[in-house]
C-alpha cells in the first residue's frame, strides 16, 4: 500500500524509479520521504571527511627526520658553487676537499626561504665562491648530503637557519 500525504489524491503524486531515493513530488512542492535527509547529511559528511584526508595526507607526510643520522653531528668546510633559494628547502651546493686533495661535491639542505627570511637571510646571503663551514646531520647511506643547523662564513659570521625562540 502506498503512503499518501494528507489532503492529496493519488492523481497528484508520482514516485521516483524503484529502489531510488523515495522522493514524493506534489504539484508545486517537493516532499522528501522520512529518513532521506539524514542519508544526505551522512553522505555530505563522508564526502567532506574524504576530501580532508586527501588534502591532509601530503602535509603530514612531509617533515620526517628519519633519513638523517641524528646521532652524529658532522662539520664540513667547503666552497659554495651554488645557492638555491627554493621551496620547500633552500639548498647550498659546495665543494669539500679532503686530506688527499680529492674534491667531493656536497649539498646542504636547510629551511624554507620563508623561514630563512624571518631569520634575516635573503637569496644573497650565500654567494658562489664563499668559504663556509656547515654543521649538521648527514643523510644515512653516506651520500654527500647534509641537513645543516649552523653555517659559519670565513669572516667568522655565524647564522642559524632555525627559528630562534
Amino acid at each position: 500500500m502506498m503512503y499518501l500525504p494528507p489532503n492529496c489524491s493519488q492523481g497528484d503524486l508520482r514516485l521516483t524509479p524503484k529502489d531510488g531515493w523515495h522522493i514524493v513530488l506534489r504539484k508545486g512542492r517537493l516532499k522528501i520521504a522520512e529518513g532521506t535527509q539524514m542519508k544526505i547529511k551522512l553522505l555530505a559528511v563522508l564526502i567532506g571527511a574524504a576530501g580532508l584526508l586527501l588534502v591532509a595526507g601530503p602535509v603530514i607526510a612531509h617533515h620526517g627526520r628519519s633519513n638523517y643520522d641524528v646521532t652524529h653531528t658532522v662539520t664540513l668546510k667547503g666552497i659554495v658553487t651554488e645557492f638555491e633559494w627554493i621551496n620547500p628547502h633552500a639548498l647550498i651546493h659546495f665543494d669539500v676537499t679532503d686530506e688527499s686533495g680529492k674534491v667531493e661535491k656536497w649539498v646542504g639542505e636547510t629551511n624554507s626561504p620563508n623561514t630563512l627570511s624571518r631569520q634575516g637571510w635573503s637569496k644573497n646571503t650565500v654567494k658562489t665562491g664563499d668559504q663556509i663551514t656547515l654543521i649538521g646531520h648527514r643523510v644515512k647511506g653516506d651520500s654527500p648530503y647534509i641537513n645543516f643547523s649552523k653555517i659559519i662564513f670565513a669572516d667568522g659570521k655565524e647564522l642559524s637557519p632555525a627559528i630562534a625562540n
